[in-house]
């Protein structure tokens, strides 16, 4: 299908999902999605070792997303298509690996992202949300499974982007004992402690007044999700300013199942049932440290200023 209106293809591997946008330029400028599909894959099993390596499964679960996805994508006949990688490909020994492994199969080079260029897509793709668009000073969270990019901007404009190690499938790796139990008091202390010293020792501080918060990824999405199924109403039905005092009751109920019940829950999807409790302490800890009460959570983020940086204007 050859669209009216250019069209660019962004696949962005991430640690626990494989996400491809296919997007075009409104006549406002806006960004608009022509097409858009998620492949849980998770390739980031290992990263907390000493010496991160993806493992073979990982590969072959990963090229065999982003084939199946390209062939989406190419189906559109975009201007370009851009393949993107972020933490776990980035910290593991064998990324170019892989990168290359995808490239045999689907003739598109893939680009490993810098954790800085990581967290300028996020920024650059959340200004393309158009219900952020009278937002002005804000601060910007994205929990993938290897890392937590943080941003703030003032009067639009970028003036921090920092991405640390403190992603959900990591930092489970690296803190809960056995994924298969509930998750312990102990547990979920050490994740928020770690949490907290990792923000601490990082220097990032958010002076008073604290402006408000922006939360996109995979965690959030899933909460919504989970209430949208318990009120039977749709995803997009969900109230986007998300509460910590949400965040917290979710937390409270998985945390104290095993994993066979947690993959029963509606709306959490099974691939994602085993590090959810561990994420969720992780954006509750940052909530903490900062102050904040609620996010706004925004389906805008790498991808779309991936997206947005290749269209013409």
């Amino acid at each position: 299908m050859r669209l009216a209106r250019p069209a660019i293809g962004v696949i962005d591997l991430g640690s626990n999902s494989i996400k491809a946008l296919v997007a075009c330029r409104r006549d406002d400028g806006r960004l608009e999605a022509i097409e858009q599909r998620t492949i849980d894959a998770r390739i980031s099993a290992g990263i907390s070792h000493a010496h991160p390596v993806l493992s073979d499964a990982g590969m072959r679960a990963g090229v065999e997303a982003v084939v199946e996805l390209a062939d989406m994508v190419k189906a559109h006949h975009p201007l370009d298509i851009a393949v993107v990688a972020t933490s776990a490909v980035r910290d593991a020994a064998n990324g170019a690996t892989f990168a290359a492994r995808v490239t045999a199969a689907t003739g598109l080079p893939l680009r490993i992202l810098s954790g800085d260029e990581e967290a300028q897509s996020i920024g650059r793709g959340l200004l393309c949300d158009p219900a952020l668009a009278d937002w002005q000073s804000f601060h910007v969270f994205d929990l993938g499974g290897g890392s937590l990019e943080c941003l703030s901007f003032e009067n639009r404009r970028l003036t921090r982007a920092g991405s640390l190690p403190l992603g959900c499938v990591r930092l489970s790796e690296r803190l809960i004992a056995d994924p298969a139990q509930p998750l312990t008091a102990d547990e979920e202390s050490a994740v928020r402690a770690f949490v907290r010293d990792a923000l601490t020792a990082a220097g990032i501080a958010f002076p008073a007044p604290l402006a408000p918060a922006v939360f996109c990824g995979g965690t959030v999405t899933t909460s919504r999700s989970i209430v949208a199924e318990a009120r039977n109403i749709s995803l997009a039905e969900t109230n986007p300013r998300v509460t910590t005092e949400l965040l917290a009751a979710i937390l409270k109920k998985l945390g104290r199942m095993p994993l066979d019940e947690r993959r029963e829950v509606p709306g959490l999807p099974e691939r994602r049932a085993d590090v959810m409790p561990t994420a969720l302490a992780t954006v509750l800890a940052l909530a903490d440290y900062a102050g904040f009460t609620a996010f706004q959570h925004s389906f805008y983020n790498l991808r779309w200023g991936i997206a947005d940086g290749l269209l013409p204007t």
